[in-house]
């Protein structure tokens, strides 16, 4: 192990939850504005997980005054401060990009029991 490797590893986080494509996500993100600092919450629904150890990613997407918006969230970073699973969704595939061209009721997944 060289010592990117071990840096790495040193760095990830272990308070995450288990995230799936579906599910509906509260990301607390930290937003430094000047020499402020706070809080801002991202809700949306997961459509895509890319796992790749310290540099893994989860793509949300919410639907804000009828215009869709992505985020792609590095899940390690000290940026992102925690997520909330706030409904488990149950789809049949990995990646849900087939919402972008969906709105309303056909946008809607449906919850796991």
């Amino acid at each position: 192990m060289n010592k990117l490797e071990k840096f790495e590893q040193e760095r990830l986080r272990k308070d995450l939850p288990a995230v799936r494509a579906g599910d509906a996500v509260l990301v607390h993100q930290r937003i430094k504005e000047g020499d402020k600092e706070r809080t801002q919450i991202f809700e949306g629904t997961v459509i895509g997980i890319k796992n790749r150890g310290p540099r893994s990613t989860i793509t949300v997407r919410k639907v804000s005054y009828g215009i869709g918006v992505e985020k792609i969230f590095p899940l390690h970073s000290p940026i992102v401060e925690k997520i909330e699973v706030k409904q488990k969704g149950k789809v049949r595939r990995a990646k849900l990009y087939y919402l972008r061209e969906r709105i309303g009721k056909a946008a809607k997944i449906k919850e796991q029991r």
